[in-house]
C-alpha cells in the first residue's frame, strides 16, 4: 500500500490482485496528479486496474499485493505516448530515504496514548481507552500519509532524476515510445519470464539503456527549441554547423533504438519458436494416441466384411418376410367370404 509514481516506481500495465476486499485504489490521471479516478471499497475477490502509461501516479490500499500481468495497451486513437522515464537507481533511493523516516511516523500515535496513559490516573479509563482508540486511528492512517507525502518531497528534490514526457518535442518522444515499446517486448516476453534470456542482466541493462537515450533525447530537444527560435538569416547560418552536429547525434541515438528494436524483433521470433516447440512437445506427446488410432482403422477395415456379412443376412430376411407377407396376403383372398 501507498502512492507509486508510475514509470518511477510503477511500471504502467495490467495489475491484478488475490484479494480487494474493503481496500480501494486511486489513479491520478492528471499532470502533475490532477483528475483523480477511483474505487472504493473494493468488492471480495481478485481486482484488475489499468495503470495507463500517462498516469501521474497510483495510490492504494489492500491487504493483498498487486501483480503485473499484462503491459500496457496501446492508444486506439494514434500511436502510444511515451511514460515517464528515472534514473534506475531513483527508486532504490527513494526507498532509503522513506525508510529512515518511517520510525519517526510512529510518535504521533506513541505520544496520544502516551498522554492517555498519563490522564488516566487523573481521568480514569474511560479517558485511556478514548485516547487508545485515537492513537489506534492516526496509526492507522498518518504513517501511510506521511509515508507518502515524504516520497514526494523526495522526489521533488531529485527533479534532475526523471523526464516527463511534456519535457520532450515531438520527433524525441517517437523515439522513446519506439524505446520502451521494445523494452516492453523483451521484459514481458515468454522466454524473458521464464529464464531463457539473461533475466538480471535484461533487468539492469535495458532500464538503464532507456534512462541514458531519455537524457540524450531531452537534450536534442532542447537545442531543437533553441534553435528553432533563431529567425535571423546571420544567426541561423551561424548555427548550421551546430545543426549538424544535431543531426549527427540523432543518427547515433537512432542506431541505438533501432539496435533495442533489433533485440526486441529476436525476442519475438524466440517466443514464437518456444510456442512452436511447445506445440510440438503436445503432439509429440500424443503420438500414441495416432498409433491407437490406426491399429482401431486396421480392425475396421477387417471388420468390413462381417459387416457385409450381416447387411446380406439382413436383405435375405427382408426378402424372406416381404415373400411371407405376399403368401399371407394370397391366402387370405382364398379365404370364403364372411356370412
Amino acid at each position: 500500500m501507498g502512492t507509486f509514481f508510475v514509470g518511477i516506481d510503477v511500471a504502467p500495465g495490467r495489475y491484478r490482485c488475490a484479494e480487494g476486499k474493503g481496500g480501494w485504489w486511486v489513479r491520478f490521471t492528471g499532470p502533475g496528479g490532477g483528475d483523480p479516478v477511483g474505487s472504493w471499497p473494493l468488492p471480495a475477490g481478485p481486482t484488475e486496474i489499468e495503470i495507463a502509461a500517462t498516469d501521474f501516479a497510483f495510490e492504494t490500499h489492500i491487504g493483498s499485493h498487486w501483480e503485473r500481468v499484462a503491459p500496457a495497451r496501446a492508444a486506439e486513437d494514434g500511436p502510444a505516448e511515451p511514460r515517464p522515464v528515472a534514473d534506475p537507481t531513483l527508486r532504490q533511493e527513494l526507498d532509503r530515504a522513506v525508510a529512515r523516516r518511517r520510525p519517526l511516523v510512529w510518535l504521533a500515535p506513541l505520544a496520544v496514548l502516551g498522554v492517555g496513559l498519563a490522564g488516566s490516573v487523573f481521568l480514569g479509563t474511560l479517558w485511556l481507552l478514548g485516547m487508545a482508540m485515537m492513537a489506534t486511528l492516526i496509526a492507522l492512517g498518518t504513517p501511510s500519509v506521511s509515508l507518502d507525502l515524504q516520497r514526494a518531497r523526495e522526489l521533488d528534490r531529485r527533479r534532475d532524476r526523471y523526464l516527463m514526457p511534456e519535457e520532450l518535442d515531438e520527433d524525441a518522444r517517437a523515439l522513446l515510445a519506439r524505446v520502451q515499446r521494445a523494452i516492453d517486448t523483451v521484459r514481458d516476453s515468454e522466454v524473458n519470464r521464464e529464464g531463457m534470456l539473461d533475466a538480471v542482466d535484461n533487468a539492469v541493462t535495458l532500464p538503464r539503456q532507456e534512462w541514458e537515450i531519455a537524457q540524450v533525447l531531452a537534450r536534442q530537444s532542447r537545442l531543437r527549441a533553441e534553435q528553432g527560435e533563431a529567425t535571423l538569416p546571420e544567426v541561423r547560418a551561424a548555427l548550421r554547423p551546430l545543426q549538424e552536429k544535431l543531426d549527427l547525434s540523432v543518427e547515433a541515438v537512432t542506431r541505438r533504438v533501432e539496435a533495442l528494436e533489433r533485440y526486441a524483433e529476436r525476442t519475438r521470433a524466440a517466443d514464437e519458436a518456444l510456442r512452436a516447440h511447445r506445440q510440438l512437445e503436445a503432439l509429440t506427446a500424443r503420438a500414441h494416441e495416432y498409433d491407437e488410432l490406426l491399429a482401431d482403422t486396421v480392425r475396421d477395415d477387417l471388420a468390413v466384411p462381417a459387416i457385409e456379412r450381416l447387411t446380406a443376412q439382413s436383405d435375405a430376411l427382408v426378402d424372406t418376410l416381404r415373400a411371407r407377407l405376399t403368401e399371407a396376403a394370397e391366402a387370405g383372398d382364398e379365404l370364403p367370404p364372411a356370412k
